[in-house]
């Protein structure tokens, strides 16, 4: 299947989204569009599947003039689109997410649950993957159900998918694993746009890269033709100093400390701590405990035994509230369902968490609150033309900077921070860590858990990583690598050579 969109338009109200964007995809290609967040990409692919209509331009497939009525439509005509933003039905079970409008059923209408196992089986050996059907999807993991995403679009005997960012929360081996299956498709004639911030993979497994600023498409060329520094340049519009800033804030006492955290089947004698002005670097194999040991400092999750100890004085964490008054802020990996409120407005996404800042006698400041989220808006650079708009009509990328934005304002003493730049651009996060750095020089203490190694290394002073619910290491700045790191994940001692 060839698609060709040419002066591609879209505006929502007075807001231009696409200026003139032009994409070509090629049978058997694995096409990279690439962008900062607010550049378009994901505006133009809902074009494509037909979400909603262009304003000017045309698509024209396989030489025909082409425009989709609605998404089921293109997925009809073979076009499978694997969205950042998961489309699980948590309180359905895996098989039935699979099949979900699907399904298959005999003549009396019952549903042939052998042969769509056999059939999710078939799909979920392919991806080496392995989790029961009657499991509930909502008790699956970000990185499982994004698997069962990829799985759907496999199952459909798609002509083209679109993939945006779909190794955000997978593990190297099941990154490695989806590799293997996207050139495995590519050989058979599937196209594949893949939509991600992770330049290394870009240049792993893509052939040609369109990049995209400010609602245009600014090139596309060959990957062996071009180079990060370029398509960074491209993306941004201007030079990017080093991914990474340099750590400057003076390492204090402990305010944050841990001990003998236990819950039985998630983790086990737990027990760290993490001093004013540092950032401890969280690093582990996906399912390892990470997320659930600081859910449960958070009180999200209960614990068996343990205790929290925040600046000398031990606390009763009971949930969230609490957590909160004691002065600790969690920036959770699933903005979607956890951290947004995605029908309310930026403003009012930004203040929940901050109320008591603007409220006296029980009303609320306005002009306090709107100012407040104005400097949060100018300071992580959100993309909006005003704080009115809904969170659900940003994209990923500021969304997860409304999170950051909401959780900054509340002032917190620790702040956990899962997975904080997953799906956002290299211009972005480079103003994530710069805050970060900014927040740590004012003695607050950073938990940061992160799938991305590269980043543990750039912005840790210290890095803990988590195996089967254990602490199986710890490593200064200094003696920090991917191979050390990766020992201790996989159960490895990290001193063998």
């Amino acid at each position: 299947m060839k698609i060709v969109m040419e002066n591609i338009h879209k505006s929502f109200g007075s807001n231009k989204v696409l200026q003139g964007v032009d994409f070509t995809l090629e049978p058997g290609e694995i096409h990279a569009l690439m962008g900062e967040n607010g550049a378009g990409k994901s505006t133009l692919m809902n074009i494509l599947t037909g979400l909603f209509p262009s304003n000017q331009g045309s698509i024209t497939i396989d030489g025909v003039k082409t425009q989709y009525k609605d998404s089921k439509e293109s997925e009809q005509a073979g076009i499978a689109f694997i969205r950042q933003e998961l489309n699980i039905l948590p309180q359905m079970t895996v098989l039935e997410n699979l099949f979900i409008g699907k399904e298959m059923t005999n003549a009396f209408g019952f549903l042939k649950e052998k042969v769509m196992k056999k059939q999710a089986e078939a799909v979920f050996d392919r991806l080496d993957f392995s989790i029961p059907f009657d499991k509930e999807a909502g008790e699956c993991s970000v990185g499982e159900q994004q698997l069962i995403e990829i799985a759907k679009a496999l199952m459909l005997n798609a002509k083209v998918i679109i993939m945006d960012e779909p190794t955000a929360a997978l593990t190297d081996r099941e990154i490695d694993k989806l590799f293997e299956i996207m050139k495995e498709l590519t050989q058979q004639g599937v196209s594949l746009v893949y939509i991600s911030h992770r330049m290394e993979e870009i240049f792993a497994i893509c052939d040609r890269i369109t990049v995209m600023r400010d609602g245009t498409s600014v090139t596309t060329s060959w990957i062996k033709d071009t180079n990060y520094n370029e398509v960074v340049k491209q993306m941004v519009g201007r030079e990017l100093e080093e991914r990474y800033p340099d750590r400057t804030s003076t390492l204090g006492d402990p305010i944050l400390q841990v001990n003998n955290f236990n819950r039985k089947g998630y983790f086990k004698d737990i027990s760290f701590s993490v001093k004013e002005g540092e950032i401890l670097g969280v690093s582990g194999l996906m399912g390892a405990g990470r997320t659930e040991i600081m859910r449960a400092i958070f009180g999200i999750d209960d614990v068996d035994q343990g205790e929290i100890i925040l600046d000398g004085n031990r606390m009763t964490i009971k949930d969230p509230t609490d957590a909160m008054k004691a002065g600790i802020a969690f920036i959770t990996e699933n903005r979607k369902d956890e951290g947004l409120v995605l029908d309310f407005s930026i403003r009012e996404n930004i203040g929940l968490s901050n109320l008591k800042s603007f409220s006296s006698k029980g009303f609320i400041k306005g002009k306090d609150e709107k100012d407040f989220v104005e400097l949060m808006i100018k300071r992580l650079q959100i993309k909006t033309q005003t704080q009115e708009l809904p969170v659900g009509n940003l994209s990923g990328g500021n969304q997860q900077k409304v999170v950051i934005a909401k959780w900054v304002g509340t002032s917190p003493r620790v702040l956990i921070m899962d997975e904080p730049t997953r799906g956002i651009d290299v211009g972005a996060k480079r103003e994530i860590y710069q805050l970060m750095n900014e927040l740590t020089e004012r003695g607050l203490a950073i938990i940061m858990i992160s799938s991305d190694l590269p980043e543990v290394l750039g912005m840790s002073d210290r890095v803990m990583v988590i195996h089967e619910g254990k602490i199986a290491g710890e490593l200064a700045r200094e003696e920090a690598t991917q191979e050390k790191i990766m020992t201790y994940a996989t159960g490895g001692n990290g001193h063998e050579k």
